[in-house]
């Protein structure tokens, strides 16, 4: 099989599976069809937008189809009829049928947003930041009937930087899924792949992001709480409520000091930041949301807002 002859169908549904489709058609490959999720309602105004990918395909004029679901008998005819060679999927969001991954000749191959097998399933990039971690990456695999554990393929590590937000961290990882593609699929071709069965020993999961996974505990350490932050950011967003009203934390620092007052006390309001006693030091907090109105800087905040010290925060009134 000469690579450029190769007929690609690729599964993809947000911003982050976009540079590994660029990557696909900028190298001239043959992609037969773009599978991406339905159109759906977003923002305030509740307006129909189709996913990202399906606006990337459109602008190349790769024919796009959205089942509702991937098991019904049409779907099956819809890609039979294309003879794919390779499927491709990035963060599609579904769960790919036995009989459809038997297709293509060349099987399925999965760019996935860490080193598994830690971190399978649907949130690896926040998760990954929430919990610490000093390093992630992202693994490209053969896709099996379950979720995240089919034989790995290529690892490529990136640092997590101290200060990295899921937003940053998300780029620099859409990039770097769109390079691990790029080498996996030169392997395939030159029939240098040699597929490894995972350790399921340390596998670990990745649960979807809730409202709820981003309401601070204040009774949890600064270093924790600025992780939860980080790794919220830029949505949805870490939470706590300021006199009854959801204060989203965006950006803050952990100090080891001891405030000696009750967790989720603002205990010092300054020209740029707050603190707020945790349970084993304070949290500074440096940019914030409040409902309705734009993030911004805490020293914006105050030009025309107050904040008190003494107030608790947590308390949904």
């Amino acid at each position: 099989m000469i690579k450029n002859r190769a007929g690609i169908i690729f599964m993809g549904t947000p911003e982050y599976s976009i540079p590994a489709l660029q990557m696909l058609i900028e190298n001239r490959y043959e992609i037969k069809a773009v599978i991406t999720q339905q159109d759906k309602e977003q923002g305030r105004g509740k307006k129909i937008k189709p996913p990202p990918v399906k606006k990337e395909a459109e602008l190349h004029h790769i024919p796009v189809l959205q089942p509702a679901s991937l098991k019904t008998a049409d779907f099956e005819e819809k890609i039979m009829k294309l003879e794919p060679d390779l499927f491709i999927t990035i963060a599609y969001g579904k769960i790919i049928p036995e009989n459809i991954l038997d297709i293509p000749g060349y099987g399925c191959i999965n760019v996935h947003a860490s080193l598994l097998p830690k971190y399978r399933g649907p949130a690896p990039i926040w998760r990954a930041l929430i919990d610490g971690e000093k390093k992630t990456g992202v693994t490209t695999m053969y896709t099996d009937k379950g979720v995240d554990t089919g034989d790995i393929l290529l690892k490529r590590e990136l640092t997590i930087d101290d200060d990295m937000t899921a937003g940053q961290l998300h780029d620099r990882l859409a990039l770097l899924s769109a390079e691990a593609l790029k080498e996996t699929l030169e392997l395939l071709w030159e029939g240098k792949l040699q597929p490894k069965k995972q350790d399921e020993r340390l596998a670990t999961y990745a649960p979807s992001i809730t409202k709820e996974t981003g309401k601070i505990d204040w009774q949890k350490d600064p270093e924790a709480i600025r992780n939860l932050v980080r790794g919220l950011c830029p949505y949805p967003g870490a939470y706590s409520f300021y006199q009854g009203v959801c204060m989203k934390i965006l950006s803050a620092r952990a100090e080891n000091i001891n405030a000696n007052a009750r967790p989720g006390k603002i205990i010092e309001v300054g020209k740029d930041s707050f603190a707020v006693a945790c349970k084993k030091g304070i949290l500074r907090v440096y940019r914030i949301q409040m409902p309705g109105k734009k993030a911004m800087d805490v020293s914006d905040y105050l030009n025309g807002n107050d904040i008190s010290e003494g107030e608790i925060l947590g308390q949904d009134i």
